[in-house]
């Protein structure tokens, strides 16, 4: 299993996603965290700061949107499309919203499957990184729960992916306005003895783990 997971964008480390996926340079961008976000507010967004497409094109992936809504309630159509794909790369938003959508496609399913078979790395940002954990618990200081797009089921999706073995607090102590949800998120995780990292933006985790021995690590 290799992750990568960054609190923004690929962040400081780029070198080390592109040693995890090798030779492989087939990228596909899951954006589904942003379903709540109108169309035209995304575009200008990534036209202000960076296009995930653009930063993956610079280090040399090729890149393909996947969105997750042409998938719903179809796994195996789901996963014909990730088929020699080397690298997933999931971008941000909200939490909920991308952890709704990756449950409603099977992809969380066919991504530990992947994983386990050391068939692509999965690479996060901000949500991207935080639904890798086990559960998303105090997280809702950075992403509201309530917002369900249309086309998505309105139950809270409590649990992650279960990747890592503790909760990722993006954009801690960072200069943008999510620094103060970071901040409580932090409070009160540490409050309930919850496992946790908090992250500043710039800053990424690269983990690796043997699924034959059971043993995952951040190997920084």
């Amino acid at each position: 299993m290799r992750l990568y997971l960054s609190s923004e964008r690929i962040g400081d480390r780029a070198g080390s996603l592109l040693a995890l996926t090798g030779s492989g340079r087939r990228a596909a961008i899951i954006a589904n965290g942003y379903d709540h976000v109108a169309a035209e507010l995304r575009q200008l967004f990534s036209a202000r700061y960076v296009d995930p497409a653009d930063e993956l094109r610079a280090l040399g992936y090729d890149t393909v949107d996947l969105d997750l809504r042409d998938y719903f309630g179809a796994p195996q159509r789901l996963r014909r499309a990730l088929e020699g794909v080397d690298l997933v790369w999931v971008p941000g938003g909200n939490a909920f919203v991308l952890r709704r959508a990756m449950r409603q496609s099977g992809f969380d399913d066919l991504v530990t499957e992947l994983l386990d078979a050391d068939a692509l790395v999965y690479g996060g940002a901000d949500a991207g990184a935080m639904v890798a954990a086990p559960t998303l618990e105090g997280l809702d200081m950075l992403s509201d729960p309530a917002v369900t797009p249309m086309g998505y089921q309105a139950l809270v999706p409590w649990d992650g992916l279960g990747l890592i073995d503790h909760s990722i607090v993006t954009h801690y102590r960072s200069p943008t306005p999510d620094s103060a949800g970071a901040e409580r998120a932090v409070r009160y995780l540490s409050r309930k003895g919850l496992r946790y990292r908090a992250l500043r933006d710039g800053e990424a985790i690269i983990w690796v783990e043997s699924r034959g021995t059971g043993l995952g690590r951040a190997v920084a």
